[in-house]
């Protein structure tokens, strides 16, 4: 994901690093234990980007992704590249509805050779088939890239915002640049995010083009934080942004990462 460059960001909150949550590594694959050892990349890092609609059962869907799904993607690791693994389920819209989406698993590569390399792979083709197991709603994947500083901290509440494909691409990348995100990084000490991941995707996974355009995630440390920062005036101000570069649309989420 694509980070906010440091100096759109409070430095004595750029620093700030998210307590890791405490049933994080029940629920991640292995591959969030090996993270840390990874080397740095060079360049953008690249993210497989899953989101699961909804399931029919959540309760079944829950037990075969913990107990078959993830420890396949682990088992995996190796082979197809990934350097880390984030899992997010989403508990609401940030209007307090039901969420549009129910899941998001991002799988991070250190460059977009790699991720595509990984892709490729047998072991990449186990974890695409195993779908079908317990997938019962649909899903979106996505092949992404991100730019800027990366931030290394935990995520355990956050805020994401997913962009439809925009009417005017350049309109929106020159407005989002220049305009919302000093706003979005003016608003930081009121509202208290920690961390700030900005995506944009590159095609879907099959190649072709996809099915949404960018996405934003801010971090907080807690969902108590979360909630009183999205409540603040500077949070109503990102909010009220939206109008003034957004032609088609976009989904806004709450989740904690698992």
């Amino acid at each position: 994901m694509r980070r906010f460059p440091s100096w759109w960001l409070v430095p004595a909150m750029g620093l700030m690093a998210c307590s890791k949550p405490a049933d994080k590594a029940a629920e991640t694959p292995a591959a969030d234990t090996t993270a840390a050892a990874a080397p740095a990349p060079s360049g953008p890092q690249a993210i497989v980007t899953v989101l699961y609609q909804t399931p029919k059962d959540t309760a079944a869907f829950e037990k075969y992704y913990r107990e078959t799904h993830l420890p396949l993607v682990s088992a995996g690791q190796q082979e197809i590249g990934f350097t880390k693994a984030e899992l997010t389920r989403f508990t609401s819209a940030l209007d307090g509805k039901k969420p549009a989406f129910y899941r998001q698993a991002e799988l991070y590569f250190n460059s977009l050779d790699d991720a595509k390399k990984g892709t490729a792979t047998p072991a990449f083709k186990k974890v695409g088939d195993d779908f079908k197991n317990f997938d019962t709603h649909g899903l979106i994947g996505m092949l992404a890239v991100e730019t800027g500083d990366k931030g290394t901290g935990a995520c355990p509440a956050l805020v994401t915002v997913i962009y439809n494909t925009p009417k005017d691409t350049a309109a929106f990348e020159k407005y989002y640049s220049a305009t919302h995100l000093p706003l979005v990084g003016a608003g930081q000490p009121e509202i208290g995010f920690v961390r700030a991941d900005l995506t944009r995707f590159m095609s879907n996974l099959d190649g072709s083009a996809p099915a949404k355009y960018r996405q934003a995630e801010l971090c907080f440390n807690s969902m108590d934080e979360l909630k009183k920062g999205t409540a603040t005036p500077a949070f109503k101000k990102v909010g009220d942004d939206f109008k003034n570069f957004v032609t088609n649309g976009l989904t806004g989420l709450i989740g904690e990462q698992q």
